[in-house]
């Protein structure tokens, strides 16, 4: 589901016109049209707004994988083998194989955006985005994520 159809989703549960949801936003109820639409995407700053406004999880606006995403860098999981081990050699459900293997982190990190300033690009090139939207995508993201969830 696009953000523009999770958008429209929100303000209908809510049982909001489009007129008093983007009235919520500060914005004009066009550019919520053309977001609903699929014309335009809110910026990341938007997406942030309209989680803690409407408290809906960033997970759901952002157009997160099917298969999930890695509670630690917000990676998608595009199958299995993309999933980390545990100590037993069992795939790991939370965290990736670039984060987490045999039962730990990988990498022990001062705070996420220690790892967002190492991770950025490589989920930028995997993702085929800009390192910028992949630093806005993961500072947005990974607050909500289990491993950093203590530092919000």
């Amino acid at each position: 589901m696009s953000v523009g159809q999770v958008i429209k989703c929100i303000r209908e549960e809510r049982g909001l016109t489009q007129s008093r949801f983007a009235h919520e936003l500060y914005v004009t109820q066009q550019a919520l049209s053309r977001w609903e639409q699929g014309t335009a995407e809110p910026s990341i700053d938007m997406i942030r707004l309209i989680s803690i406004r409407f408290d809906v999880p960033m997970a759901r606006l952002m157009e997160m994988p099917a298969n999930g995403f890695c509670q630690s860098c917000a990676m998608p999981f595009r199958g299995s083998e993309d999933r980390g081990t545990e100590a037993d050699g069992a795939r790991n459900g939370d965290y990736c194989r670039y984060c987490y293997d045999n039962g730990g982190f990988l990498q022990d990190y001062v705070d996420s955006d220690e790892l967002i300033a190492e991770c950025a690009p490589m989920m930028a090139e995997s993702c085929h985005i800009d390192v910028e939207q992949a630093e806005d995508y993961m500072s947005a993201l990974l607050p909500t994520l289990k491993r950093w969830r203590h530092e919000a």
